[in-house]
Order: structure tokens, then C-alpha cells, then sequence
């Protein structure tokens, strides 16, 4: 029996991942992501899953970020029962992640019910805990490099991925033939993480292209445009919002904070680290467990700050909606889609002294995307907040690799694919990088479309 892949999500956008492996009658799943941004996209989580989720013999996650995770316990709550494979970084990180995510959806589905704004009667959330607690006892962890035994004769490895803790690139090996899924690929100079290891060469292989049209800047690991934003703004009296992914860029945040701060280029204003889920992460990369996956030193830096503060509840949070001094607030969620970040924005983005600084990629249709196009107003909680804060963009805090290093990262497998599927990205970007690695590899190159089917070689 031949192997197919059917492309259900993280096709004609960033987000979304999951991509069914169907071999020797066994069903594999690889990545189970949440649809984020445009509406269009959202809508895709509220529909059935495209097969039945008790027909899925096992899960295989790369990473831990919620549109590679998020779908889980919605996957669980529709029957799903088998193992999910996922390194040890991903085992301690997800749970942190869903339950966070679940939080969120039950609160947005209390406040549209309170609020009357839904259009459903009741408003219900997308899953609950109850299902991300049954998802959790799911997770098996494997260590990189160690073969996993699948059903129907396949089997997984796990490779260093360098993009967040415990991420990897999934190999599978079927009855007939091999499959290499790059995940989210990190960038060789990541500060804080070692860097990616070499994948093993596979006949298949399924890229991701978030960055796929561009290549980054220089490296700046001065952090020139970080520095001279908080500098201005304490100057000027106002306060610096940093919206900031909890799993990584928060952590990558703090190691630049410090260093600032050692070196005598920011002043020693209040720093705050106002997510309760970012915190919890934060003990994760300082946990013993994981520090073979990090630099040298790197740890160290992340406790540094003699001004960082913590917000555990509520209500701290919203005192700091108006500092009474110069402050940093770091806060989730990185693309100002949802969390405490969202209520830091509506008190303090109308006010021209503060600024705020967008350190990572936003997807089409996410608040955080509308402030980098130089949007005049956002919504927030159904009304227009109006933008005078400097917004700036800091893209030396990028853990995805741009144009170049993923046809590096294709070209410099040991032996060419057959075939390679550009995916996890908008469609220009996948576009142009197909284009580019058809040149390269000689390899045939697909951009597929969400939903369809394909038997590879």
C-alpha cells in the first residue's frame, strides 16, 4: 500500500499545522495545530475534523507552540485516544500551553455570554480543561535521535530543531518509503538554545516557509533597536510594551534585557513579566532537565534583572495598565491576538510617550500585524482604541529561518528528495521558496492545497 499525505491544515497560510500520514492502514497525524489570525482561518477549528479522530492511530508533535499543539485536546474531545510523540522540551512545555489556551477559551466564551456580542446561544468554548487534562496523559516522550515504533511498520525519529525547546523535525519511515517534516526550522545563532542538528535525508520532504520570501537582517547581538527604543521612551516618560510569545520569546526577551542592563545601556526602570504562562516556561528552560538543549551560560541571564517584577494575579496586571514610572512590560501573546497584553494595549496605546515593540512574526489578521502596517486605530473587546504609541519592529528576535537557511537546510540533506512540499506559510512566501528550491534540488516541488490529497513516492 502506498503512502499518502493529505494536507488538513498549515496550507495557504502559517497556521493550522497537521498533516495526515497514511500507511500500511495506519493513520499518523503530524502536528496538531490551532488555526490563529484571519477569521476565515479560525472558522476551519469549528469544523469537523476532516477524518474520524478515532480512526488516528498516533499524533507526532514537533513543537510546542499552539498552532503545532492547540488542536490537541479539540482532537481528544472528538474521540482521539492514541499516543502523542513529542521530545521531552514539548512534553513539559504543551501542557503549560493548553491549559493556558483552554483558560482563554472558556474566559472569552463567559465574557461573549455575559457580553451578549456572540451570535450562539450559549457561547461554548472550542474545548475545556477537562479536555486538555485528557489530552495531557496522552504525551510520550522521546528523546532526538532515539527510533520510535509506529504501527503498520513505521517508524519516527526526532531531530534538534534549534527553533524553541524540545523542537524537532520528524522523520518517519514507512513501509515504503521516508518522510522528513522540517517543523518550525530555528536559526543557527538562536542566543539562548543550541543550534539545529543535521536531519537524515529522506525521499520526502514537507518545509515549512513562514519566512520563505525574505531573508532577515543582520544578526544584531547588540540589540541596537531595543535598547534605543526603551532609552527614548523612558525619556520621554512614557512605558515599553513588548508583546512577546510565551514559549521562547519571552525567555529570548529577558537574556536581552539583562545583557542591556549589565553593559549599562538602559536605565534601570521596573521590568515586568505580566504572564502567568510565560512564567511557568520560564521554569521550564531553567529546569535541570533541559540544560543540555541550552548554550552555555545561557540560563544565567534569564534571572539577571535586578528590577524584573512578577504579576501572578488579575489584579496586578491592570495596576499596571497606568505605571507610575517609566516601566517594560513583556506580556503574551507575541501577535496581540489574545492574553494580559491585549488590556495593556487598549490603556496604553493611545498615549504618544509609550512605545511598543513587536519582536516577532505576525500572521495576517492578528492585532499585532494591524500595528506593524502602521494600522491608525484596532479593535479590542469590540471597540476602536486609537494607535499614537511609536510602534517599532525588532525582527533580531526571530527564531525561524529565513529564505536562505531553508534551502540550506534542504539542500544540505545528505542525499536529494523525490519530492518536496512547501507548507506553514503565506502564499507568496511558499511560493517564492518553491520556486527557489526547485532550482536547487532538481526535486519536484508542490505548494499544496488545503486538503489535498497526494501518494508519494
Amino acid at each position: 500500500m502506498s503512502t499518502v499525505l493529505t494536507f488538513l491544515g498549515a496550507a495557504g497560510t502559517v497556521t493550522g499545522s497537521r498533516t495526515l500520514v497514511e500507511h500500511s492502514g495506519t493513520r499518523t497525524l503530524v502536528d496538531c495545530g490551532l488555526y490563529q489570525g484571519e477569521r476565515q482561518w479560525r472558522r476551519l477549528n469549528w469544523q469537523p475534523f476532516p477524518v474520524r479522530a478515532a480512526s488516528i492511530d498516533g499524533v507526532v508533535l514537533t513543537h510546542a507552540h499552539l498552532d503545532h499543539c492547540g488542536y490537541l485536546p479539540a482532537l481528544v474531545r472528538q474521540g482521539f485516544e492514541g499516543p502523542v510523540w513529542c521530545t521531552t522540551g514539548t512534553a513539559d512545555l504543551a501542557p503549560i500551553v493548553l491549559r493556558d489556551s483552554a483558560h482563554l477559551l472558556e474566559e472569552e466564551a463567559s465574557y461573549a455570554r455575559t457580553s451578549g456580542y456572540s451570535k450562539h446561544d450559549p457561547p461554548l468554548p472550542l474545548y475545556t480543561s477537562g479536555d486538555v487534562e485528557r489530552a495531557v496523559h496522552l504525551l510520550h516522550e522521546t528523546v532526538y535521535g532515539g527510533p520510535v515504533v509506529l504501527g503498520g511498520d513505521g517508524s519516527l525519529v526526532l531531530v534538534r530543531a534549534g527553533h524553541v525547546l524540545g523542537s524537532a523535525s520528524a522523520h518517519l519511515t514507512t513501509a515504503d518509503t521516508t518522510v522528513l517534516f522540517s517543523g518550525d526550522l530555528g536559526r543557527p545563532e538562536h542566543p539562548v538554545l543550541r543550534p539545529r542538528e543535521p536531519a537524515p535525508a529522506a525521499r520526502n520532504v514537507v518545509v515549512e516557509s513562514t519566512y520563505g520570501d525574505r531573508s532577515h537582517p543582520p544578526l544584531d547581538p547588540e540589540h541596537h533597536i531595543l535598547a534605543e527604543a526603551i532609552r527614548r521612551t523612558v525619556d520621554r516618560g512614557g512605558s515599553v510594551v513588548i508583546p512577546a510569545f510565551a514559549v521562547d520569546r519571552t525567555e529570548l526577551v529577558l537574556h536581552a534585557l539583562s545583557g542591556l542592563w549589565r553593559e549599562g545601556r538602559i536605565p534601570q526602570v521596573p521590568v515586568y513579566v505580566d504572564s502567568p504562562m510565560a512564567l511557568r516556561v520560564l521554569d521550564v528552560y531553567r529546569d535541570q532537565r533541559h540544560r543540555s538543549e541550552l548554550r552555555e551560560s545561557a540560563g544565567a541571564d534569564l534571572v539577571r534583572l535586578p528590577g524584573l517584577r512578577t504579576l501572578p494575579s488579575a489584579q496586578e496586571s491592570q495596576r499596571i495598565n497606568r505605571p507610575k514610572e517609566p516601566s517594560v512590560i513583556v506580556s503574551s501573546s507575541g501577535m496581540a491576538s489574545g492574553g494580559r497584553v491585549v488590556h495593556h494595549l487598549r490603556a496604553l496605546l493611545p498615549d504618544p510617550r509609550n512605545t511598543v515593540v513587536l519582536t516577532g512574526y505576525q500572521a495576517v489578521g492578528t492585532r499585532g500585524r494591524a500595528l506593524a502596517d502602521g494600522a491608525h486605530e484596532v479593535k479590542i473587546a469590540g471597540a476602536y482604541v486609537r494607535v499614537r504609541a511609536q510602534v517599532i519592529q525588532d525582527q533580531g528576535f526571530s527564531v525561524h529561518a529565513d529564505a536562505d537557511e531553508l534551502v540550506r537546510w534542504v539542500s544540505g540533506l545528505a542525499e536529494p528528495p523525490e519530492s518536496v512540499f512547501v507548507t506553514h506559510g503565506e502564499p507568496e512566501a511558499a511560493s517564492a521558496l518553491a520556486a527557489r528550491l526547485r532550482e536547487v534540488t532538481g526535486a519536484t516541488v508542490v505548494v499544496p492545497r488545503l486538503g489535498e490529497r497526494v501518494i508519494v513516492p
